[in-house]
């Protein structure tokens, strides 16, 4: 075996850009108002905080290695199947855990152009290709993605409702994507802004009739947890076996598991968070087509605003940042004619509202 002058990382490592998150202050700033991450302007429900404080006393135990209590809240609220379920430091671990499992050199994953970051960056992390597949307008294209499976495919991860565009397709076309797609290549559907579109079950029925579906859900976005780190996934019960035999055995702490399984079960205030946010999201997505910035109908907790070019999304964030608000650039999502705008409290809405319509005026003096 030939030895090298130093380590080498496994290929693949080095072609992954590191994930840049929402920025979260701004220099020189003083209460600045964050929408840049698309977290809950409500916070986690009351009782999700509750449950997490009474961890304290038992921070020198392990945790539980079957997240029973968290799975078990998941099934009764949601009608799923609790041993079909398995719970990750975020749906992200939930991600990596797929790649890890079903996907290595040789292989190939296939995502969507404006798809989360996260899916090339974990088949990279496993030593898989990922294939990027163009969108229509900002909307998953399935004929496209059917098109580019090829004996080499071994997961194909759709986000819908997608990030960053907001934007999703409907439960026939999802359909007719697994219907077409090979029986021994999985479809991954993210599902972490499934809660925001009613009656949208985030692709629980297909899971629930093949043999080659997974659904991952989070804790970050409407539940308010996205400190704590908690995300699940659904799926056929061989699929989570093996995903189960790549799992840290304590992959979640007591307070996360506590404080998600508190935050499933408090419907009440869930449903609260959501009939806020899709107020507050259809009065911002009106106030910005009245002065000429284009959004599609939005099916998530933020609004995608476009712009006339690059340089006027880059002008009208330094206007904002100026007021003291922080959004999303998303140039690394090839939209750099694009900034993603979390609905903050109805204030927050309407303070962004004022910047952009004054700055949109200065434009077209």
């Amino acid at each position: 075996m030939r030895r090298t002058e130093r380590p080498i990382p496994q290929p693949g490592l080095l072609e992954i850009a590191l994930y840049q998150g929402g920025v979260s202050n701004l220099d020189g700033r003083q209460n600045v108002v964050k929408l840049s991450s698309n977290e809950n302007p409500l916070g986690p429900s009351p009782n999700a905080i509750a449950a997490f404080k009474e961890t304290a006393d038992s921070l020198h135990r392990y945790p539980s290695t079957d997240h029973l209590g968290l799975r078990t809240a998941i099934s009764d609220v949601l009608n799923l199947d609790a041993e079909r379920i398995i719970c990750g430091a975020g749906s992200d671990e939930i991600i990596a855990f797929l790649c890890q499992a079903y996907a290595g050199p040789g292989d190939e994953v296939i995502h969507t152009e404006h798809g989360f970051s996260m899916y090339r960056i974990s088949a990279l992390a496993a030593g898989a290709t990922p294939v990027e597949v163009r969108e229509d307008n900002r909307v998953t294209d399935v004929d496209a993605i059917l098109m580019a499976v090829t004996s080499r495919t071994k997961l194909v991860f759709i986000a819908n409702p997608n990030n960053p565009t907001g934007t999703m397709v409907s439960i026939a076309e999802l359909t007719r994507l697994a219907d077409g797609l090979p029986n021994d290549v999985i479809l991954v559907l993210d599902g972490a802004y499934a809660e925001f579109e009613p009656g949208y079950d985030g692709g629980a029925s297909l899971v629930d009739t093949r043999s080659n579906v997974v659904m991952t859900r989070t804790f970050s976005k409407v539940y308010g947890l996205g400190a704590l780190r908690v995300g699940w996934g659904y799926g056929p019960r061989e699929i989570i076996d093996v995903l189960h035999r790549v799992r840290g055995p304590f992959n979640l702490s007591s307070a996360a598991l506590a404080a998600a399984e508190a935050a499933m079960l408090d419907t009440d205030f869930t449903r609260q968070c959501l009939d806020q946010n899709a107020q507050d999201r259809a009065h911002l997505t009106k106030g910005l087509r009245a002065i000429g910035v284009e959004c599609d109908d939005s099916y998530t907790n933020f609004v995608l605003a476009r712009f006339d070019s690059p340089e006027i999304a880059k002008a009208c964030n330094s206007a904002l940042n100026a007021d003291g608000l922080i959004v999303r650039p998303v140039a690394s999502y090839k939209l750099p004619h694009a900034l993603r705008i979390t609905i903050g409290k109805t204030e927050d809405c309407a303070r962004v509202l004022r910047c952009i319509t004054s700055f949109m005026a200065s434009q077209n003096a």
